[in-house]
């Protein structure tokens, strides 16, 4: 078995401004993936908006830099996660293809295996 990271991302400004209908069909996709991932989803979430991100980085003189803000300026931002356990990449793309966010031009999944140490 391995791990995934489901990275959800998407338009802050295209979600902020999602009419009730919409969030419902989000919300019930997420339900209905949640019911058959089952036991496979290890950890999810969905993430506060990217203002209210800290970023950290080196500064001068090696000293840690705390910003009020995401690390990269970007049109898309990372709004969840869902961290999943499975049998190969493709029972991963399966679950994941029926998130809404992948159904909609303003928002987007990436699968990222998680490096095994053990």
């Amino acid at each position: 078995m391995m791990n995934y990271m489901v990275l959800i991302f998407g338009d802050e400004v295209e979600w902020a401004a999602m009419g009730p209908d919409e969030r419902a069909r989000i919300d019930t996709a997420h339900k209905e993936f949640a019911a058959k991932a089952g036991d496979a989803v290890l950890a999810a979430g969905e993430l506060e908006p990217s203002t209210t991100a800290t970023s950290l980085r080196l500064g001068a003189n090696d000293q840690v830099t705390v910003t009020d803000a995401p690390f990269l300026e970007a049109k898309e931002v990372l709004g969840g996660f869902y961290l999943l356990q499975a049998e190969d990449l493709d029972q991963v793309i399966a679950l994941a293809s029926g998130l809404r966010e992948v159904h909609v031009g303003h928002s987007g999944v990436e699968i990222r295996p998680l490096v095994n140490h053990g």
